[in-house]
């Protein structure tokens, strides 16, 4: 049984009449008649009574149109998901998130792509810099978000946006009481870095910023993410250097203060992906994410 023999079943019987079935389905009435006939033969039952005025069901016929029409319904909806998936509006998504990324600026760009693309489904995985690269090289995820990517033959990046880079400061501590602090005033300062592992990272950032003033910082901690160096700020461990997306992090004795005088303190985030990866979602998550930028005039 083709699907195409049940949509000539349908039409006659919605029609009752095989000249006026044939009209709705633009063929001429003995090929209708004889699809009917190789249908009845196949069910090895008759599907229709012919009467005067045309033909009527029977009750096997009734049956199969009750089905037939759920069948042409799936078939339908079956179409309409494939054309979804072929524009990048149906599927899911999985991506590869990090620490100070996830607080604020990974998210606007979800809620935006979700708002347009409500039936991607999208599932995120915590992962290193390291780890993102391994999982989009086995498939394991479609994108990830990142900082400082260095440059990769089979991996591309699009920039998100820049952001500023910021002093996390316990209360206590006398730079608290500044406005903005001068990077050369974090000099023998006890610093607490992240994340530590793969290299080039946000550390590499600090040591940059640091060397352009004549110091190299004086290294308290390196840890594996923002929050647990915004938390030993807090313990009293040291002063930390910190993506603006991270003093979304509201802890109790700790307060955020820009940099003076400092126009190379910014630090970039980027979306990484496959460059072989063709994928319609990709595609329509890289658009999201320009806008986004375009809209921000890419800086937090």
């Amino acid at each position: 049984m083709e699907f195409r023999q049940l949509k000539y079943f349908i039409a006659v019987a919605e029609e009752l009449n095989i000249g006026r079935a044939a009209t709705r389905l633009h063929i001429s009435q003995p090929p209708l008649t004889r699809q009917i006939q190789q249908l009845e033969e196949e069910f090895g039952t008759q599907l229709f009574l012919r009467t005067a005025r045309g033909v009527e069901l029977t009750q096997a016929g009734e049956m199969l149109l009750r089905d037939a029409r759920n069948i042409r319904e799936l078939m339908t909806q079956a179409v309409e998901r494939v054309r979804e998936a072929g524009q990048g509006k149906r599927g899911k998504m999985d991506i590869g998130i990090f620490g100070s990324g996830i607080l604020d600026v990974i998210p606007k760009v979800l809620h935006a792509f979700r708002a347009s693309h409500p039936d991607v489904q999208i599932a995120l995985h915590q992962m290193s810099k390291k780890e993102q690269i391994e999982a989009l090289r086995q498939h394991r995820i479609m994108v990830g978000f990142n900082r400082m990517l260095a440059p990769l033959p089979d991996i591309s990046s699009e920039p998100v946006m820049l952001e500023s880079i910021m002093v996390a400061v316990n209360e206590k501590h006398p730079l608290a009481a500044k406005a903005a602090i001068l990077l050369k005033e974090l000099a023998g300062q006890p610093l607490i870095l992240f994340p530590s592992g793969a290299r080039p990272s946000f550390i590499d950032k600090v040591w940059s910023l640091c060397a352009g003033e004549g110091f190299e910082p004086n290294v308290a901690q390196e840890v594996g993410d923002a929050p647990t160096s915004v938390a030993l700020v807090a313990a009293g461990f040291g002063l930390s250097l910190v993506p603006e997306a991270a003093t979304s992090l509201s802890v109790p004795g700790v307060v955020y203060r820009r940099l003076a005088n400092a126009p190379d303190a910014v630090v970039d985030l980027s979306c990484i992906y496959r460059t072989d990866e063709t994928s319609p979602i990709l595609q329509a998550f890289l658009q999201t994410i320009r806008e986004f930028r375009a809209k921000n005039d890419g800086r937090h």
